[in-house]
């Protein structure tokens, strides 16, 4: 009997071992050094990010890359399902420039901004809400990004969805950029977005564009959200660093994203610039 408990015990002690040691190998240590900014992001994704560097995110990893003193480097990989999984979970870099607060996949850092959906019109549209539960918008054929949050109010208050996809290889297609071309075509009257791809897109059509961050919606829908950047868990030194570097340069993100149109809300959730596209 002393035995088969002896013996017990020791395979308990084996088998906790071996836990704890599969454990350390899943989980290396946190990197002190870093010999380059390695950055995961989408190589076709504007205005957030390209492999040509003309995004608003390109930009950013260029300013913490200086402040490191370090080259940057980027991962390229359309950031549909599993862009997570096969980028930053990998190890092969190290921070995604940005992430909505909360994902889940990530460890957060501190939000760098905070923006809201806003609605696009042709200049002197009759279309002038600011909240999607304007009467003014039943019956308006009105472009939305499928399972995005604006979709509920606007078909409670009665308008005509035109719907455009969610989840694409960013190689193929933009789903934005093409309802922002079909309100400037009049294949709709206006489009509901995420406010930084409707100032940018607005911004860059031959038509003017209205755009009006819809900071005053009281559909009861979340329109605003924190942005922030993403990095593996266990790593407290290098979500310190950058939220530091957040701190120190919140100034100058702040005119990198009114450059590319981003509607920037305070932390009462009033617009702090306006937005670009003729707004």
């Amino acid at each position: 009997m002393r035995a088969a408990c002896r013996h017990l015990t020791r395979s308990l002690i084996l088998a906790i071992a071996l836990v704890v040691a599969t454990g350390a190998a899943a989980t290396p240590p946190e990197r002190q050094g870093r010999e380059a900014l390695r950055v995961c992001a989408d190589g076709n994704n504007l205005p957030f990010s390209n492999q040509a560097g003309e995004g608003v995110e390109n930009r950013i990893a260029e300013l913490m890359a200086e402040d490191l003193g370090v080259p940057l480097t980027y991962v390229w990989a359309p950031q549909v399902m599993g862009f997570v999984r096969n980028t930053l979970e990998l190890r092969v870099c190290d921070v995604m420039i940005g992430v909505v607060a909360g994902y889940d996949f990530v460890q957060n850092t501190n939000a760098y901004y905070r923006s809201v959906y806003a609605l696009v019109v042709p200049e002197g549209s009759p279309i002038e809400a600011t909240t999607l539960s304007d009467p003014v918008l039943s019956g308006r054929r009105i472009g939305v990004v499928s399972e995005t949050p604006p979709l509920v109010p606007l078909r409670r208050t009665g308008a005509r969805i035109q719907g455009y996809p969610l989840m694409v290889d960013t190689r193929v297609r933009a789903p934005v950029r093409d309802a922002i071309d079909d309100v400037v075509e009049g294949n709709t009257e206006a489009a509901v977005l995420w406010g930084p791809l409707a100032g940018y897109y607005a911004a860059r059509q031959d038509v003017p564009l209205t755009v009006i961050p819809l900071v005053d919606d009281d559909s009861g829908v979340q329109l605003d959200y924190r942005i922030t950047m993403g990095i593996r868990r266990g790593e407290p030194h290098w979500k310190d660093w950058i939220n530091d570097f957040i701190d120190r340069h919140q100034e100058e993100i702040d005119t990198i994203l009114t450059e590319y149109g981003v509607p920037l809300l305070d932390r009462r959730g009033q617009l702090k610039v306006a937005a670009g596209g003729g707004s």
